[in-house]
């Protein structure tokens, strides 16, 4: 049967003021481990090389998953990425394009090379939906998504929320082109946002609404997801609340929530709805919309 795991950044283990007790690398693996997580998330935006590097034992003695999440502008910063992969034996690499070209055209053949470079490396890629990156627009994401049918995608809607300002009601043309990338999610990245902020506190009763609104989302898009799935696939989700300036703070420059308390609420949260849609018959039927996803370009 289809799973979900779910994984935690590594970067949202960064201690900030009031949300977490400072811990040692070994400490936070140990905590990720005992609260359930299936692995942790290498931000190499957060983090250079060397210090990434400096984890891989702490991968192995804890037994957790690894993914990496990668800021490349070129096929050159590509291959060292690729190579790190594989040592951690990273399950993916989310690929947050630093470079955003001038047509669409560009921007596929772009993603294509880099597709097939990490192929013949046998490393398993995904482009994730970022602000300031190749997948910045998200009308100009779903063009990309038309012309490279095989494009797999890590889906994190704050940033197409800040982005758009979307407001609710969410409208319903920005609610389309919301569900043409939904449909083509293959990961999930969390994180609760609204039209002025990229991450908010999830249980302050003013953010609610905007809570409910992406566990809508999440949930529309595990079940697009489940109905291509695979009896061995595997959804991740990686619960992604990140330290200052991410994380709001007041004016003693103490966070205003516990982000690792808050990470444990979502994995709850996300746990939850995979555990209702696994009592739900799978409709695997395919239709247009669908199609993009079922069946390579020919």
């Amino acid at each position: 049967m289809p799973r979900l795991d779910v994984f935690q950044s590594l970067w949202a283990m960064d201690a900030g003021r009031g949300s977490h007790p400072p811990a040692s690398q070994e400490e936070v693996f140990a905590m990720v481990r005992d609260a359930g997580f299936a692995g942790l998330a290498i931000d190499l935006g957060a983090a250079d090389t060397e210090t990434a590097y400096k984890t891989l034992p702490l991968f192995q003695q804890y037994d957790l998953g690894c993914v990496i999440n990668a800021f490349p502008t070129s096929m050159e910063d590509m291959l060292p990425i690729l190579k790190m992969a594989r040592e951690f034996d990273a399950i993916v690499v989310n690929i947050i394009a630093e470079v955003i070209p001038s047509s669409v055209d560009e921007a596929s053949l772009m993603i294509q090379d880099w597709m097939e470079e990490a192929e013949k490396e046998g490393v398993n890629i995904e482009f994730e939906t970022h602000r300031n990156s190749i997948t910045n627009d998200m009308k100009y994401t779903t063009q990309i998504l038309e012309a490279v049918p095989e494009m797999k995608l890590s889906v994190d809607l704050s940033h197409y929320v800040v982005d758009r300002e979307f407001s609710i009601p969410i409208r319903a043309d920005e609610q389309e082109l919301l569900d043409k990338i939904l449909r083509r999610a293959d990961a999930f990245q969390g994180r609760v946002a609204s039209a002025q902020q990229i991450q908010l506190q999830l249980e302050f009763p003013q953010h609610q609404k905007w809570v409910v609104q992406f566990l809508d989302w999440w949930e529309t898009g595990f079940r697009y997801w489940r109905k291509r799935s695979s009896n061995d696939d595997r959804l991740i989700f990686q619960t992604e609340l990140a330290p200052p300036d991410y994380a709001m703070t007041g004016p003693d420059g103490m966070e205003m929530s516990n982000r690792w308390e808050e990470s444990l609420i979502m994995k709850g949260w996300i746990e939850d709805i995979w555990a209702r849609l696994e009592n739900e018959v799978i409709d695997r039927a395919v239709t247009p919309n669908d199609r993009k996803t079922t069946e390579p370009a020919s």
